[in-house]
């Protein structure tokens, strides 16, 4: 009943972006039936030469701008009811993965990676298993086959919600980020690098989320993608690299989000590499261009079947 009320609202806020948005007219957004009304009225009932009128074409698709702006603001509305406690969730786990790694990690890099590895871990709990399950959900339930039929770029879909699931983990990680801090005595001076972090990293994990989510063949396979999609995040993201094995250190530089992991533990540093974290955040910028354009891949795979 959620997605049905999710899809009504965004078949609204797609119809008046169209109509209003400049340069489009009222009928960007009119369903299949107005046009044909309109191509009937239009056309007549014979064509020129008394044979069958021609059907006019169908209306342009909205823009890209605002149906993807008005997906995201379904998707935030939907959040807002249904991810909150989920939210909590993920910000006390990570919490408390930091106070157990209290007991063994006293201070150094080993800290700053554990409070920025529990940092980003609310991003993959919210932006890679939750939007996994969703787009699982949204398959499973035939909802790809309503978006389908309206007028809205496939890139619009994947990029609003996973910009929307995204958005929604900034006051957890900021939360976690702050206590960490406090719990190993971390400076807090440079933690404006999460401005760019939680965008990129979640960009890169909602886009990898999206596309686990649409290509998994069952709705249980997508959810459990999500899951070890997590676990991942959280073994390779919150454990110190220099702690694993070789072969799991490969495999972590495998993982997008490490890259946003090791760019804010850095931050912590008393003179910060800055070129380097420029670079680790550059790294989850092309990482997350690439997965979020495998979703859209993804999404039309997933719509024309």
């Amino acid at each position: 009943m959620r997605i049905e009320g999710e899809q009504r609202q965004v078949t609204s806020i797609v119809r008046t972006e169209a109509a209003t948005g400049p340069g489009t007219g009222a009928g960007t957004g009119a369903d299949v039936g107005a046009v044909s009304g309109q191509s009937r009225s239009a056309a007549g009932p014979a064509g020129p030469l008394g044979g069958p009128a021609a059907p006019a074409p169908l209306a342009p698709r909205a823009r890209l701008l605002p149906a993807l702006a008005a997906v995201y603001r379904a998707q935030l509305s939907r959040a807002r009811v249904a991810r909150i406690p989920l939210l909590f969730v993920a910000t006390f786990q990570s919490i408390g993965i930091m106070v157990l790694m209290r007991g063994v990690v006293d201070g150094g890099s080993e800290a700053r990676a554990v409070v920025a590895g529990s940092s980003v871990l609310v991003v993959a709990f919210v932006a890679l298993n939750l939007l996994a399950q969703y787009f699982g959900q949204l398959r499973a339930s035939g909802g790809l086959d309503h978006y389908a039929t309206l007028p809205v770029p496939p890139a619009a879909v994947v990029l609003g919600a996973a910009g929307a699931y995204a958005s929604f983990t900034v006051p957890g990680t900021i939360v976690t980020a702050v206590t960490g801090s406090v719990l190993f005595q971390l400076p807090m001076t440079h933690l404006w690098v999460l401005v760019a972090v939680v965008p990129l990293a979640g960009a890169a994990l909602a886009g990898l989320g999206a596309a686990l989510g649409l290509l998994a063949p069952r709705q249980e396979l997508a959810t459990l993608l999500g899951q070890l999609g997590m676990s991942a995040a959280l073994l390779l993201g919150v454990l110190p690299a220099d702690r694993l094995p070789q072969p799991v250190g490969w495999a972590r530089d495998l993982l997008p989000s490490t890259y946003g992991v090791e760019a804010l533990a850095r931050s912590f540093d008393t003179r910060p590499d800055w070129p380097v974290i420029a670079l680790d955040l550059a790294v989850c910028a092309v990482v997350g261009v690439l997965s979020l354009a495998v979703a859209t891949w993804a999404y039309r795979r997933a719509a024309v079947r």
